[in-house]
């Protein structure tokens, strides 16, 4: 099997920018794929502290303190920004990197930081259709060739003679610009769309059976509109808990505050035989990249037991 590891973190539960950059520095040194961080504004559980820091400021640093890792958002909400800001920022940062970018976008879910922020969180499906609207407008400006304009009438947004610029670094993806990531459980729009306009549909904490069901669902919705399913990439996002015997599990695991065996159960967890293994499961059924939900980020330490003992034999 032949499956890209990549390292997603989650800084809304308390992160500084210098604890994002020693994990995307080690990641880059140990030859993990990407480093990817969530987009969210509101710890989860616990204080929080420092408190959280915006995922496209914190793209746009590591553009310039990394060297060659892939970096990208898992996912950023379509509820933040407008998306004709959303493809400059992208943009900008895509250049700022020499074309390593990868745009991971959702409709946005965790209505709490809304409120928090005083963010407007429509009712779902308001955001679907502002999300729909988002990817047209976002790949669409990065599409429409230098020197003509873009324009767009939707319910949610509207543009008139758009410039559409900057443009990003990359060009090849899907829709043009850089890689667009869409993911999630729903059963009909999210499939549609990700046949549209993703390069990569992932799947979120799920196990194998609802891996395959999902991706079938993908696939489908691929073959509806002639598309070919192996367009795309096809990945998931685990939480990790490695360790070299069980003793070091069971502190890995306290460390985040995890059961062993529940991690066992819904994650990439134990010894490096059995992420090995289960990594091997997920590959069976299509899964070409896994990204690894590190939630400590103090234990660099992790990070190369995986390189180590896992990324050679997968």
């Amino acid at each position: 099997m032949t499956v890209e590891l990549r390292v997603f973190t989650e800084p809304q539960q308390g992160a500084s920018y210098d604890d994002l950059l020693a994990v995307a520095r080690t990641a880059e040194s140990l030859g993990f794929g990407a480093f990817f961080r969530s987009d969210h504004y509101l710890t989860m559980g616990g204080d929080g502290l420092p408190g959280p820091s915006d995922a496209w400021t914190t793209l746009a640093g590591l553009a310039r303190d990394t060297a060659t890792i892939r970096l990208g958002t898992m996912m950023t909400s379509a509820t933040f920004r407008h998306p004709g800001v959303l493809a400059i920022q992208v943009a900008q940062v895509d250049a700022m990197s020499g074309g390593r970018v990868e745009l991971g976008i959702g409709a946005g879910w965790f209505e709490q930081e809304h409120t928090a922020y005083g963010i407007p969180f429509p009712d779902t499906k308001e955001r679907f259709a502002r999300f729909s609207e988002q990817l047209e407008i976002v790949t669409g400006l990065w599409s429409t060739p230098t020197g003509e304009t873009y324009d767009f009438s939707g319910t949610h947004y509207q543009l008139s003679d758009s410039p559409a610029l900057p443009k990003p670094a990359q060009s090849g993806g899907h829709r043009g610009g850089p890689p667009v990531l869409i993911g999630g459980l729903g059963k009909k729009q999210t499939p549609a769309l990700a046949a549209r306009y993703a390069d990569e549909f992932n799947l979120p904490f799920v196990d194998e059976e609802t891996t395959a069901t999902r991706f079938g669902r993908v696939r489908a919705a691929c073959e509806e509109i002639d598309r070919d399913p192996a367009d795309l990439t096809w990945s998931n996002a685990l939480v990790l808990c490695v360790g070299r015997d069980d003793a070091e599990v069971a502190r890995r695991a306290e460390a985040i505050g995890r059961e062993p065996d529940e991690l066992r159960r819904n994650g990439l967890a134990g010894t490096p035989q059995e992420v090995v293994d289960r990594i091997g499961r997920y590959a069976e059924l299509g899964a070409q990249r896994i990204y690894l939900q590190t939630l400590d980020l103090a234990d660099l330490d992790h990070l190369h037991l995986v390189a180590e003992e896992v990324m050679p034999h997968v």
